[in-house]
């Protein structure tokens, strides 16, 4: 009997709050329509009507998910599951609790269940949060998405003020800060497939492309200095894996990046995995591997210990040819020093052709060395300035071997670091260095992974992902346990 009525309150219910709601939306909108129509049309009262229709609206939607969301859990608590299992853990019914979910529509008040964990001391759960999504600090997921992509390129204080004036909200510091670390924490688990995937994509636009090269996969580290609070400027690690099709024409870019942190560990092993992963998925021939870094210690450190000896995943026993490519643009930076030292202000002229010959003749460098010495003996010059001079010299002569410049043009590789050098600006500079900032390194990673996650294309697939990858709570049943009754065989008489 109870079952038969059931089906019959639910849609009488759900059918007289959505009468409720949407009469309030029409009277409300109306009202207006009415004032703004009995009133000469003038830019003010247009803005006006605009904004009451949206705060009209917005005051629906509040109802709208406020009874939709409360309408996913019974009322009665005899209806609700007296045991659920989350993540390993069991946790039992206990009473229902209000709270306040934020959404984008505003704030909603939604009462639910609290369950209790069975090991006494661990937090408890609500179901129906975890179920609908709200993260930490009571947020739908998604306002929690909208709010991080807004803290990709604005400051906190700055996203603080948008929400209070497009969503009515009112949030400190501490809640903003834990909403973006939760939506970081699930959505940063599917960067490097999301990012892997990308790479292969391009890989497949190159292999298709017209062209007298092969395609190259080409890898790049960088560091830039950031300000971390109560320890002065500190080098973070930005590193960057792009693709060029067969005329050399670079098809996409994924970033990676990591704050301050000793011999920059996170970032090899970031980098590391994302290489090794696209280089095993890779179906088709090897593309042609490129490394292209300035001479710093953590980008040699990485590229002896690291790529040098990397094995091929896909053929054991084989290593796989990583061609280290100097910056053309960092090199010739030592050029220029060379052109200080022999010519003071001038020399502009000598320093063009020996740029030149660096990227166009056979044995560029050794050409370039030459020609500094011999203008080095007709000159006179200061104990200071020779010791500048030899030290660009031997420079140049020691990472020769890296700078055959016109072979690797021929090859279609690139020269140039570019790519990388502007990817410590976009990760890094354009949101974590504006004046005045000073930044945790954890509070700063979050908002480095949210940057790399934007910035590589993948924002939308890994929030896709994230979202259908999310554990649910699991009902527990209880099975009514009966003892089994004893039998006694009788013979036959």
């Amino acid at each position: 009997m109870e079952q038969s009525t059931r089906p019959a309150v639910a849609p009488t219910s759900a059918a007289a709050a959505e009468a409720g709601w949407l009469t309030r939306l029409r009277e409300r909108v109306e009202r207006q329509r009415r004032q703004f129509e009995g009133r000469p049309p003038t830019p003010a009262a247009a803005y006006e009507f605009e904004r009451e229709v949206r705060a009209a609206l917005d005051e629906a939607g509040r109802a709208i998910v406020r009874e939709a969301f409360q309408g996913r859990e019974p009322a009665e608590p005899c209806q609700a599951d007296p045991e659920v299992r989350y993540r390993g853990d069991r946790y039992r019914r206990n009473k229902r609790t209000p709270c306040e979910v934020a959404t984008t529509f505003g704030p909603i008040a939604l009462s639910s269940f609290l369950y209790l964990n069975e090991h006494d001391g661990e937090p408890g759960l609500h179901p129906l949060h975890v179920r609908l999504g709200i993260v930490a600090g009571g947020a739908t997921a998604r306002l929690a998405e909208r709010v991080a992509r807004l803290a990709v390129d604005f400051s906190q204080a700055e996203v603080r003020r948008w929400l209070e004036a497009e969503h009515g909200l009112r949030w400190s510091n501490d809640r903003l800060r834990r909403v973006l670390r939760e939506f970081r924490r699930t959505a940063v688990a599917f960067r490097a497939e999301a990012q892997v995937e990308r790479v292969l994509g391009w890989l497949t636009a190159a292999q298709a492309s017209r062209g007298r090269h092969r395609p190259v996969l080409a890898a790049g580290r960088d560091g830039v200095m950031v300000p971390i609070r109560g320890h002065g400027y500190q080098e973070a690690a930005a590193a960057t894996v792009s693709v060029y099709d067969r005329r050399g024409k670079r098809l996409g870019t994924v970033y990676l990046g990591h704050m301050p942190e000793a011999h920059q560990r996170a970032m090899s092993d970031a980098l590391t995995g994302l290489l090794r992963a696209v280089l095993a998925s890779w179906p088709g021939p090897t593309p042609r591997l490129a490394y292209v870094t300035d001479k710093g210690q953590a980008a040699e450190e990485y590229y002896r210990r690291v790529l040098r000896p990397m094995a091929d995943p896909r053929h054991p026993g084989k290593r796989l040819t990583w061609e280290w490519v100097l910056d053309y643009f960092h090199v010739a930076g030592y050029v220029g020093k060379l052109r200080e030292a022999l010519f003071g202000a001038g020399g502009q002229h000598w320093a063009g052709r020996m740029r030149h010959w660096l990227k166009q003749r056979r044995q560029g460098v050794a050409n370039v060395l030459r020609s500094a010495v011999q203008h080095y003996h007709r000159r006179r010059l200061s104990r200071a300035v020779r010791a500048e001079f030899w030290k660009a010299y031997r420079y140049l002569r020691r990472h020769s071997r890296w700078m055959d410049y016109p072979r690797l043009r021929r090859q279609g590789l690139p020269i140039g670091s570019g790519v990388t050098e502007a990817a410590c600006k976009t990760v890094f500079t354009q949101r974590l260095k504006r004046s005045g900032m000073r930044w945790q390194r954890e509070s700063g990673q979050v908002i480095v992974d949210l940057r790399v996650l934007h910035l590589s294309g993948i924002w939308a697939e890994v929030v896709r992902r994230d979202l259908q990858a999310r554990p649910l709570p699991e009902p527990i049943r209880r099975v009514s346990y009966k003892p089994r009754t004893t039998r006694t065989l009788k013979k036959p008489a």
